[in-house]
């Protein structure tokens, strides 16, 4: 063995004796889908892929962007895009990120500054708390969606302060309390960052999120929206007031230094909106067949489980029985996924389950006749 790997070897067969070795495998087509992000079924719309497809042969730019926003890969389309993007939000700027996850290490890592406070709910995701890290702000976690913790943290915090949450929650589906947040972060004068990643699509007019359905949107400071999700695409914005957006321009390096989105990709943002615009019918359906899910299942859940999004949680406790209860499903004809630790704390291992618009309400009722037989 070259002496070189001996350390990262063994590190890997240390997780591969714990049952949580992580692999790349090809998703079986010959399931039904209950594990992807894919919550309107957007990424597997022909009708969305033709208008894409459309766009942009009409358009006949080039292949790639060619470079950085800040040097040759801005153009006419970009800022639009971006202007729509703002419109709908109802923001005034927008800006563009190749993925959610950019989108939260770009504002995270810049906006924030030395002596300021960058407070995130424990099981914000990982791109929030590397950006976090990267920032020269101090930051720390809180109890998940727990208020009275959050509050003693800001009596306590220095300079400006950021509060940090998920709209939706991606490995428990459930919300978090943004009218809650708002009034406290209007109390002590914090600014409320609100990631949408798992509501972006699903809630609001024409997708536009949580927070708008809520009204909350001059209330919170800037929101990450993001496309690879519910919008069946892929790439993010940052939306906020001219100022952030004019700031993270000139200071933040995930976004000056990356080639720019290429127009194809904000072709398929446009479009995707577009196209969902049209389809209201797929937000119903989806909500009827979340409730179908949770009025069905005859085992007891948490409170904090029994959620209305599109994510919905079993708790599976250990790494294998996660396992166990994923293959055997699968065996069923459900894709069904396990979470393992260290994704998430030890004994909350887990069945993440992603309800869809697009599946029949037998194959709903099918997954919750073999959940009822492995698990009552």
């Amino acid at each position: 063995m070259d002496k070189k790997n001996l350390r990262i070897e063994q590190q890997l067969n240390k997780r591969a004796s714990l049952g949580n070795k992580r692999s790349l495998k090809l998703t079986d087509e010959k399931l039904v889908d209950f594990s992807s992000n894919d919550y309107l079924g957007l990424s597997r719309s022909e009708d969305l892929k033709t208008q894409i497809l459309n766009a942009y042969e009409e358009l006949a730019p080039k292949n790639g962007a060619t470079g950085s926003r800040l040097l040759t890969g801005n153009s006419v389309l970009a800022t639009q895009v971006e202007s729509e993007l703002a419109t709908l939000f109802g923001f005034e700027s927008c800006l563009v990120f190749n993925s959610g996850y950019t989108a939260n290490m770009g504002f995270f890592s810049c906006l924030p500054q030395r002596g300021d406070t960058i407070l995130y709910d424990e099981l914000s995701h990982a791109c929030i708390k590397d950006g976090s890290r990267l920032s020269l702000a101090k930051s720390m976690s809180f109890k998940h969606n727990d208020l009275e913790d959050l509050e003693r943290k800001l009596k306590v915090s220095e300079g400006e302060i950021y509060i940090a949450c998920e709209a939706v929650y991606s490995m428990d589906g459930d919300f978090a309390p943004l009218k809650a947040l708002c009034e406290l972060s209007g109390k002590y004068g914090a600014k409320l960052i609100v990631d949408e990643a798992h509501s972006t699509g699903v809630f609001a007019k024409n997708g536009a999120g949580l927070v708008a359905e809520l009204g909350l949107t001059e209330q919170v400071y800037a929101v990450i929206f993001t496309f690879g999700k519910a919008m069946g695409i892929h790439g993010a914005c940052v939306a906020s007031n001219h100022t952030v957006i004019d700031y993270m321009i000139n200071h933040s390096r995930p976004f000056i230094y990356t080639t720019a989105p290429s127009a194809f990709e904000f072709l398929s943002i446009r479009e995707a909106f577009r196209f969902l615009e049209s389809k209201p019918s797929l937000a119903t359906d989806l909500k009827e067949n979340i409730s179908l899910f949770n009025q069905s299942l005859n085992f007891q859940r948490p409170p904090r489980h029994l959620s209305t999004s599109a994510v919905q949680v079993v708790i599976t406790p250990g790494n294998q029985k996660a396992k166990s209860t994923s293959m055997q499903l699968q065996e069923s004809g459900f894709d069904v996924r396990p979470i393992l630790s260290p994704t998430v704390k030890e004994g909350e291992e887990r069945l993440r389950i992603c309800i869809h618009s697009f599946n029949s309400k037998n194959e709903v009722m099918g997954l919750v006749h073999g959940l009822n037989s492995l698990l009552c």
